[in-house]
């Protein structure tokens, strides 16, 4: 039987794998001037009607919770604000989340440290991520990066970006490349495979950009043949934080921020600074100490082939790490490239 939606009514989303926001949606309560309080546990109630308009607006419930009141939704600090102003003084607890929330201002302190609380319990649980916000699978992930330069770009390009959210595509792509790096950045790679732990010249390489069905993220998984060694399997993903910026992450959570350009000729890869995920809050880190900053260009030669390089080049040591090659588009497992 599909619940009954009132108008009046409040209905307040939240994690049921997250303690803290069990304990704090089961502690709520509203005025008895206002509608009758709903809770919905978004994880065991993916089909309720308000699970679906929250989808339909693009509210990320990995990111907040949401509350809706009157027709109008609220997400994260609003909503625990919203929720503070109809919330009644029954109990202790709703008496301090006034006192938190009710100020905007305190609201827009405080929530992220409950945010950060909710995502170090998530990590101690193991519990994956909600996915309500699914973008539209028709669209690669690379075109909302890339806006309205994506229309420009050879179909070698596209093809090369075609992998789209949430979905099984896969673009496989093959060559030799040269591999630089100093000692410290070799010593680094070893201790922890966050990079190419070697260097060499003509290694042959395959990559797979990919994404999965749980995943919008931009996937790498690099196979690299050093001689007189196994394989060697480099992994990374690249997620979008707004308009032509990406951030690549590695292990334990260290990213290199930058920002994507198509000049008309290349694909180019600005150094926007170096982050850590630390509780799904992106810190920034003074990497460029040690890495310097990173660099690369993508440039098409062929209708087949393109060529790559980047580069970390510190302002008194040169460059640091590095690896450029030519590669061909060997398999496209894409319903939507041309």
């Amino acid at each position: 039987m599909k619940a009954e939606l009132k108008p009046g009514d409040v209905w307040y989303v939240y994690d049921g794998e997250c303690p803290l926001c069990r304990f704090a949606a089961q502690g709520l309560r509203i005025k008895q001037t206002v509608g009758q309080l709903h809770l919905i546990d978004a994880r065991t109630a993916k089909d309720h009607p308000v699970l679906a308009e929250i989808a339909l607006r693009r509210l990320d419930l990995d990111a907040g919770t949401v509350l809706k009141f009157q027709e109008r939704f609220y997400h994260g600090a609003d909503a625990l604000h919203m929720m503070a102003l109809l919330g009644s003084e029954h109990n202790w607890f709703n008496r301090l989340n006034a006192l938190l929330f009710r100020s905007r201002t305190l609201a827009a302190i405080f929530y992220p440290m409950l945010r950060a609380a909710r995502n170090a319990l998530l990590v101690i649980r193991g519990a994956p991520k909600i996915h309500n916000v699914r973008l539209p699978n028709d669209k690669p992930i690379f075109q909302s990066v890339l806006g309205q330069s994506w229309e420009t770009l050879p179909p070698l390009m596209q093809q090369h970006y075609a992998v789209r959210p949430y979905s099984q595509d896969r673009v496989t792509v093959e060559g030799t490349m040269d591999v630089h790096q100093s000692r410290l950045v070799g010593l680094l790679a070893r201790l922890t495979g966050m990079l190419i732990p070697y260097a060499g010249k003509d290694i042959p390489i395959r990559v797979v950009f990919h994404s999965s069905e749980d995943s919008e993220a931009f996937h790498f998984q690099r196979t690299l043949s050093f001689p007189g060694k196994a394989p060697i399997t480099f992994n990374s993903h690249m997620e979008s934080i707004g308009g032509s910026e990406m951030v690549e992450f590695m292990r334990f959570g260290v990213g290199w921020k930058l920002a994507y350009e198509w000049t008309g000729e290349k694909m180019i890869l600005h150094h926007r600074g170096y982050v850590w995920r630390v509780f799904g809050w992106m810190l920034p880190v003074p990497l460029s100490l040690i890495m310097g900053k990173g660099y690369a260009e993508e440039i098409p030669v062929s209708a087949t082939d393109f060529r790559m390089w980047t580069h970390t080049l510190h302002p008194l040591f040169g460059k640091m790490f590095g690896y450029g090659g030519t590669f061909k588009i060997t398999e496209i497992v894409c319903s939507n490239a041309s």
